[in-house]
């Protein structure tokens, strides 16, 4: 397996949540390519899932890779940029197909003793894959008793794996409200019903959800990073609309911090007299490694000389990868790239060399668990 060659073909092509099409081409093609007398393919959706079937299992042990871009225009300056304007694969999901195809292959060839899941996820960055997938009958027939996953992290140095027992990533939800009033003449505003005051009084209450409604101890993160309203400078506006993000570090925060959402939206319908509705979007529940997995899996690292291990703190990045975590045992690592543009930019360039990193890491870890 040429690695370069195939993590640039992929980064070629980057696509959306549940539109993958060009690229589950690619990867069932490069499958199918692959020593058949242990593999079973099944497709879901534009996911995949590939069984190597082990010689005498007595359990099945998953690993999965995301596979969709972003809706980010390209600024990399690669060669082998984006061919499709305005997406990336800026979250690094080209690198976590390349290693999972690198491992795939490997295992077609080399026997193992339990049976092996390789799980190929559409729709991470939205509207979220995993749930669905999980609930799928393609899923139930060869549901594993170990998931395992990684993550690119720009701020690592190649070479680099961090993980830590317990919580790793947080809840996520997404946060869509919309306002309606009534617009008008800015000479007549007591005419009106003002939007965009409205927005502005409630950007301002978010403020104090965090600093007075969640457990000093605990942690979380309200933002909204968009406001749109109005359509002139000298008309009052109607309309409004608020986008932005909830990050908690546990599920508890995450509903109280809704409720206290909810309740400050409707006192804004009361004092403004208009309607509001909210959505949240896409939900993500919070990635916790099983304790005793990961630690076995941290202990495999250190006997490693090619790796440096890092026992990090927990992020309010979201992972839908949750999801399989909440009903199988099992953990998620980030894997260090060293690039100095982070995640869901425009600019990022993870080094290619992490790859060789993940496959050495994951193909040893394996053969300890799996024979």
């Amino acid at each position: 397996m040429d690695i370069s060659s195939v993590r640039r073909d992929l980064h070629r092509i980057p696509e959306l949540g549940f539109q993958e099409f060009k690229t589950q081409r690619y990867l069932l093609h490069f499958i199918e390519n692959l020593p058949q007398d242990r593999l079973q393919v099944n497709t879901w959706r534009t996911g995949i899932l590939v069984r190597v079937n082990g010689d005498n299992p007595s359990k099945t042990i998953g690993y999965r890779t995301d596979i969709d871009g972003l809706p980010i225009k390209e600024e990399t300056g690669y060669e082998f940029e984006s061919e499709h304007d305005g997406y990336m694969h800026a979250c690094g999901h080209d690198l976590h197909m390349t290693i999972a195809l690198s491992i795939l292959e490997y295992y077609a060839s080399h026997p193992v003793k339990d049976n092996l899941l390789f799980v190929f996820q559409p729709a991470e960055e939205g509207p979220g894959g995993a749930l669905p997938m999980l609930d799928s009958e393609e899923f139930k027939a060869w549901k594993p008793d170990q998931m395992i996953a990684l993550h690119i992290a720009p701020e690592y140095p190649v070479g680099t794996i961090a993980t830590r027992p317990g919580l790793l990533f947080a809840n996520t939800s997404e946060l869509f409200i919309d306002l309606t009033g009534k617009g008008g003449h800015a000479a007549y505003p007591h005419h009106t019903r003002d939007m965009v005051v409205a927005a502005s009084h409630l950007v301002t209450q978010f403020q104090s959800i965090v600093a007075r409604n969640v457990d000093p101890l605990d942690s979380a993160v309200v933002t909204v990073g968009k406001i749109d309203g109005g359509t002139k400078q000298n008309i009052i506006a109607e309309k409004a609309r608020l986008e932005g993000t909830i990050r908690t570090l546990s599920a508890t925060s995450m509903s109280e911090v809704k409720n206290r959402i909810e309740a400050m939206v409707k006192g804004i319908e009361a004092s403004f007299e208009c309607e509001a509705s909210i959505d949240y979007g896409s939900n993500y529940y919070q990635v916790n490694n099983t304790p005793a997995l990961v630690q076995t899996f941290m202990d495999q690292m250190t006997r490693l000389s090619d790796v440096s291990l890092v026992e990090c703190r927990e992020a309010m990045t979201g992972e839908d990868f949750g999801y399989f975590l909440k009903e199988i045992p099992g953990f998620m690592f980030w894997l260090g790239v060293n690039s100095s543009s982070g995640l869901h930019t425009s600019t990022l360039k993870p080094d290619e060399a992490a790859i060789e990193t993940a496959y050495l890491a994951l193909t040893s870890y394996l053969n300890e668990i799996a024979n």
